[in-house]
């Protein structure tokens, strides 16, 4: 079976999931009591936004991501849609817009203002009018700016442009409809250049969203698939439904052939729809049940077995719904690799979790965070929609690095120099390779410790920076000179380490300067 290797090396083996405590829940919450199979949530680092209860028509809350404990009971809401709220999605480039979808057949952009809300929001920035049925389903573009995705029950999904003055949009670009019953869960690959969708008819359909052609079609007939997922860029789509005797399924899919699945597992017998989250920079899923507290999660392998069972964690209080945190907002210096936000409508509650490696080391860990999104759009709309592709802009997490924001920093070029130096011409218009960049950065860094020891006098360049000569200091004779010696080691390793990691930040900030602009 899948879940026991007997010999296998993984620094996420033992990952173990960590529930916030009561101080950093956020409490007295009305959780929607809707019966529809979505999230119900929708986090990034600065808010989270939760679909809640109401009485006539749909609303959900915005809330401050640090405001935790008892919520208000007249907490303001966003409420501007005549029927229940379906579905929530912020703007992956823009941590203050959000979209929402709901049964009145609406998709409503929403602007939310920096500063706490104080009443409630019923004007929408823009409203998207194009279904004549409910819409369950949105989602934004992995890598193009302002384009949303919606798929309704009139069994077609609609393609907006939002680059548009217009505060009211009743044309999308582009219809697809190529389904013959209800969307149930759409997924795009890195560059959004592919759209997976699994539908109501029990069929994986792997469609190219510009010209509207499926490309894929799976008609497996023992899985009958509720969700479906891209797996960043393994070529392989995971899927979560149910066999032919009801029990909960999970199967992996070769993305240039579906016909029949590489893999496919029976859970257990419980009725709860399966929500996988996939996290490309460690290659952990996570597979999460509705109705249920249990969040189990895997590591995915280019080669077979393919989906390596890690743990699993458990709660007896049941989810509704789940949120997840992008990976620029989880805290590194816990060893934090994911963030779950579970809503249990039985208590009015919402518990963060935590996902951590656990280490000893207190540094930045930068074997478990390589270069991750960031939260600069790679292209415009109308780029993606004139046909180019382009993968989404990375970024260090890093503290320190400049992570939070990924579009590249152009410093201040130096005073020229009086001999001419066509390289740094050549690195300022982003055609210098990487090795002459590195060559580049030494010289200066050689020219830099020359003049600083030019300035020191001679007698100083033995000495080191904790204070004692090599040469002049005697033998440690007793114990305590042999301690107060080993702490001044300790300290200067300390220094040098920082040192180090200093250099390492001005290397990788090169190095995404140099990839950002070789890709514009």
């Amino acid at each position: 079976m899948s879940w026991h290797p007997q010999y296998r090396s993984s620094k996420f083996r033992h990952v173990y999931g960590k529930a916030a405590s009561k101080e950093k829940c956020y409490d007295c919450v009305p959780i929607t009591r809707n019966v529809h199979d979505n999230h119900f949530c929708a986090v990034n680092p600065h808010f989270i936004a939760v679909v809640t209860e109401c009485a006539g028509g749909g609303a959900f809350l915005v809330i401050p991501i640090h405001q935790t404990g008892k919520l208000d009971p007249h907490y303001p809401r966003v409420c501007g849609h005549k029927g229940n709220v379906l579905d929530i999605k912020w703007n992956p480039f823009n941590d203050f817009v959000i979209a929402s979808c709901s049964e009145d057949a609406t998709v409503k952009i929403w602007d939310i203002p920096k500063h706490l809300l104080t009443r409630n929001v019923t004007t929408p920035k823009k409203e998207l009018l194009g279904h004549v049925r409910r819409v369950g389903l949105i989602e934004w573009h992995p890598t193009a700016n302002n384009i949303l995705f919606s798929s309704g029950y009139d069994y077609k999904v609609m393609i907006w442009n939002l680059d548009t003055k217009e505060d009211v949009i009743s044309n999308p670009v582009k219809i697809l409809d190529v389904h013959k019953d209800v969307v149930l869960s759409m997924s795009f690959n890195t560059d959004g250049s592919l759209l997976a969708t699994a539908c109501r008819d029990r069929k994986i359909r792997l469609i190219d969203p510009r010209a509207g052609t499926v490309l894929q079609e799976a008609s497996y007939k023992s899985h009958r698939v509720n969700k479906v997922l891209f797996l960043g860029n393994m070529k392989k789509l995971f899927s979560t439904g149910t066999s032919r005797w009801n029990n909960r399924q999970i199967a992996l899919w070769d993305q240039d052939d579906l016909s029949m699945p590489l893999l496919e597992e029976d859970l257990d017998g419980s009725s709860g729809l399966l929500f996988p989250f996939y996290d490309s920079d460690t290659h952990m899923l996570y597979v999460v049940g509705k109705g249920d507290g249990n969040i189990r999660y895997y590591e995915i392998s280019p080669e077979k077995p393919y989906l390596n069972y890690l743990m699993e964690y458990r709660s007896h209080l049941p989810q509704k719904g789940i949120g997840m945190m992008p990976k620029r907002g989880l805290e590194v210096s816990a060893c934090e690799i994911f963030r779950f936000y579970k809503l249990i409508p039985t208590k009015s509650l919402i518990e963060p979790i935590s996902m951590i490696v656990p280490r000893r080391s207190e540094s930045y860990q930068e074997d478990i965070y390589p270069l991750t999104t960031g939260a600069q759009p790679a292209l415009t709309a109308q780029e993606w929609l004139n046909g180019i592709n382009k993968g989404p802009l990375l970024v260090s997490l890093r503290p320190g690095s400049g992570a939070m924001s990924s579009s590249p920093q152009f410093f201040e070029p130096e005073p020229p120099m009086k001999t001419t130096e066509p390289s740094q011409h050549q690195a300022q218009e982003g055609k210098m390779p990487l090795e002459d960049l590195q060559k580049l950065s030494e010289v200066k860094d050689s020219r830099k410790r020359l003049k600083v020891e030019e300035k020191l006098p001679k007698n100083d360049k033995t000495c080191l920076s904790n204070g004692f000569d090599i040469f002049e200091c005697p033998p440690p004779k007793t114990e305590n000179e042999l301690l107060q010696m080993f702490y001044r080691q300790q300290e200067e390793i300390r220094r040098l380490r920082e040192v180090v990691n200093q250099r390492d930040v001005q290397i990788k900030q090169l190095e995404l300067e140099l990839r950002n602009i070789c890709r514009d």
